[in-house]
């Protein structure tokens, strides 16, 4: 009998189908602005004059006593040169994850939404009788989405060209990118956090594991699980129940993830919490690979006599497998729906990944910025890292609105609008108490909080809204960011 195929689910929810815009004829009206659009192909300057901020955006900033200094703010039409609303539209800001947006559509404009990322695969021997005699090599491209069920069906098609066991070593080359150490607590101080995952040209699972808990009261513990696989890691089967509320299950636990070849939990589960995922990044990333690709192979009933490691596939030798990534278009939904940190850095690392020349941030950040001139115009936005994740990242709330100012004449379009979260419906907005329709992406860090995307308005009008808070107490402002979205959908 073959190998059941594993069901883990792809970790969106790690990143705190596809929608339409609205009535069949936004995209009408999409496509008559694109033939309309300027002769070199950039949006219309977006001009910055500050008008008077909405009486409910005013309350909604009083309620949550912030200063109107910390709101940043355009509402443009798609047409229009002047905006309908601004306010401190021209001052440089913190976009946090909103920089999505711009590593996206240059994404798509530069690769296309057809682009695909290959794995491939290479043999150095003869496979005779269900023996590869000698290495086998997995050689990534870059892909951002090499999840656990698809590296299993890539494995899969590795036992189909006749290999059950392989005499020699199991080698991964992730040299397609050119990367600078990464430290996973450098941002934030939460290295085990699964949107401080770092790149990788053989990027896996995003280097992310779950901890599944089940309560049994029966036999008064939670059954532990983890998935995916990892080679030599050990956890216990059970950790005791205990009483109480389900407050904060995850401190109740006193996990100890500091041997990465031992998960270890002190304290107990509250059975109050019924069942539960715990998504977080692996302790030792730079072992996630070998010991991903080792645990699955076992798995699948593969065997081993050499070790899984990293290297280099020999020049000499051609690939025997092939194994292409879903389409980009499909990749910027997770993206900006999800805010998949690192997969946006996986696709501003693609920018500059060309044949033999491997893919780096410097190279990268330097195509945007050629990108941004040629598209856009003006002075192009400070990019570090693509993804927000990033103290550095400057751009303005005007340079935010010109850019889906430009999408929206642009034939990709249809795809980056609906990539972005629908209000109060999925992504990162599915909590949302916005009233308005509006397919937004989101941004947020500790002293920011943003949205920008397209708001659909009264009579079948859309805008293009861009809001930011830039403050301290940028969270506790999320009533003044739906203020925004409702007015603009009133307009």
């Amino acid at each position: 009998m073959p190998p059941m195929r594993p069901r883990f689910a792809l970790l969106a929810f790690c990143w705190t189908a596809l929608a339409c815009l609205g009535p069949a004829s936004v995209w009408a009206q999409a496509g008559k602005a694109a033939a309309r659009g300027t002769d070199d192909g950039r949006a219309p300057p977006a001009m910055a004059g500050a008008t008077p901020l909405p009486a409910s955006v005013q309350a909604a900033l009083q309620r949550a006593k912030l200063p109107p200094s910390a709101l940043h703010l355009v509402v443009l039409d798609p047409e229009a040169r002047t905006p309908r609303l601004s306010h401190q539209a021209e001052l440089p800001i913190n976009p946090a994850s909103l920089m999505k947006l711009v590593t996206t559509a240059a994404a798509l404009d530069l690769l296309g939404p057809t682009h695909t990322w290959r794995t491939q695969v290479f043999v150095e021997g003869v496979i005779k009788d269900g023996v590869l005699q000698g290495a086998l090599y997995l050689r990534g491209g870059g892909d951002p989405k090499l999840t656990v069920e698809r590296l299993w069906l890539l494995l899969r098609r590795v036992q189909g060209l006749g290999i059950q066991r392989i005499q020699g070593d199991l080698v991964l080359d992730n040299t397609s990118f050119d990367l600078p150490p990464h430290d996973p607590a450098s941002f934030d101080g939460e290295p085990l956090r699964p949107y401080n995952a770092s790149p990788d040209a053989l990027l896996l699972n995003f280097k992310s594991m779950l901890l599944h808990f089940v309560p049994d009261r029966a036999a008064q513990v939670a059954r532990v699980h983890i998935e995916p696989p990892l080679a030599g890691v050990q956890y216990p089967a059970t950790v005791p129940l205990q009483s109480g509320d389900c407050s904060d299950y995850r401190s109740a636990l006193r996990a100890d993830f500091s041997d990465p070849q031992r998960v270890r939990f002190g304290g107990a589960y509250p059975a109050a919490c019924g069942e539960r995922i715990w998504p977080i990044a692996y302790s030792a990333p730079s072992q996630y690979a070998t010991r991903l690709v080792q645990g699955l192979w076992q798995q699948l009933g593969g065997q081993l006599s050499g070790q899984v490691r990293l290297g280099k596939v020999p020049a000499h030798l051609q690939p025997v497998l092939q194994f292409d990534s879903p389409p980009l278009a499909e990749v910027v939904r997770d993206v900006n729906k999800f805010s998949n940190n690192v997969m946006a850095q996986q696709l501003l690392l693609s920018l500059s990944a060309q044949g033999a020349t491997p893919g780096q941030f410097e190279a990268s950040r330097q195509v945007v910025q050629r990108w941004w001139r040629d598209r856009i115009g003006g002075e192009p936005p400070i990019v570090d890292n693509g993804a927000g994740l990033s103290r550095d990242e400057r751009l303005t709330a005007q340079d935010l609105a010109r850019l889906l100012q430009w999408v929206w004449r642009s034939p990709f379009m249809p795809e980056l609008a609906s990539s972005l979260p629908l209000t109060g419906q999925d992504g990162t907005l599915k909590r949302s108490k916005a009233q308005a329709a509006a397919h937004l992406k989101t941004g947020s860090l500790r002293d920011v909080a943003g949205l920008a995307g397209y708001v659909d308005g009264a009579q079948g009008k859309r805008w293009i809204l861009v809001v930011v808070l830039h403050h301290p107490q940028a969270q506790m402002g999320r009533a003044v960011l739906d203020a925004v979205v409702d007015w603009t959908a009133e307009q």
